[in-house]
């Protein structure tokens, strides 16, 4: 039998993250071999990740990864049970990786962020040992990259300790105005975060969502009243307001001292540069949008973490 010394069991724990009996089980089981206690560990991780797969995660945290020249963004949110666990370092320390790794990889999607490499093995294994370690089910929810186009930019902002991510992308004419717009897209992606825009600009926006704003609209002018030939006439005006709401070119920008939209905004800091610019794309995660929260209380949250 081998001489299993503290010293062999504090580096496997070091390198895993898990438990000290763990290690030394699983170093006494590999008689000694790190490499095989690593593998022990990740078998008995997967097995108790299989039974927490089942259960709510609902609460986590979006964050982002843009390249240092500004030119790529990436986007995820990744969920756990409890907004206990959401708000320990760990956790973001693992989302951060996590959404670097989908940047440097140009991953499009969640089954092949599990094929990547990540730490000591797939993503899928890690993600797995984390689970076993943290004691909550942790779901890759949605992932998401913005590329910019030639003289292009992309900028984000991470609202409320990570529960809104944006990332936002704009065309200019040259670098030099990009350089220049760089803040202003940051106050954009502000901007979008508190708004929830639902379409870049009235171009976007699907036909047959304007054609029910416009069923919507005349139902309202003939229930108070308008002859027909009069509600035609403002229905134009209606669409132009329901622009204003849901694109995000059209907005009421935030941060203007004065009235103008996001798409004026923008271009007046690109002209401040001898330059123009506009928005080309957007992304907004905001976390557990859709999902069903479990009502929890602290003795819950507590209680599940050590099941």
């Amino acid at each position: 039998m081998a001489n299993i010394t503290a010293a062999m069991v504090k580096a496997l724990r070091e390198k895993t993250g898990a438990g000290m009996m763990d290690c030394k089980k699983a170093l006494v089981e590999a008689e000694g071999n790190e490499e095989k206690a690593v593998e022990i560990l990740r078998k008995k991780g997967l097995a108790k990740a299989a039974k927490k797969a089942d259960r709510n995660a609902a609460e986590g945290r979006v964050e982002i990864y843009i390249t240092p020249d500004y030119k790529q963004g990436s986007i995820a949110e990744v969920n756990c049970e409890t907004d206990f666990v959401a708000k320990t370092d760990e956790f973001i320390e693992f989302v951060s990786e996590t959404v670097k790794t989908i940047n440097v990889n140009d991953i499009a999607d969640v089954e092949s962020l599990n094929k990547a490499p990540f730490g000591s093995g797939t993503f899928e294994e890690e993600l797995k040992v984390k689970i076993a370690k943290i004691g909550e089910n942790i779901v890759v929810r949605r992932i998401a990259t913005i590329k910019a186009p030639e003289n292009g930019i992309v900028n984000g902002y991470i609202h409320a300790g990570g529960k809104v991510g944006v990332l936002v992308a704009a065309a200019c004419d040259s670098e030099k105005t990009c350089e220049a717009i760089k803040d202003t897209l940051r106050d954009i992606a502000m901007h979008i975060a508190a708004m929830k825009p639902q379409y870049l600009n009235p171009e976007s926006v699907p036909a047959e969502v304007i054609e029910k704003e416009k069923e919507i609209a005349k139902a309202q002018l003939l229930k108070e009243g308008k002859p027909e030939n009069v509600i035609e006439k403002i229905i134009p005006g209606k669409i132009k307001r329901f622009y204003s709401d849901v694109c995000v070119t059209d907005q009421e920008y935030v941060k203007a001292e004065k009235k103008e939209t996001v798409a004026e905004a923008l271009s007046k800091a690109a002209k401040a540069a001898g330059g123009e610019a506009k928005l080309v794309d957007f992304i907004r995660f905001e976390v557990g949008e859709g999902l069903v929260k479990n009502a929890c209380n602290m003795a819950d949250e507590v209680a599940a973490a050590l099941s």
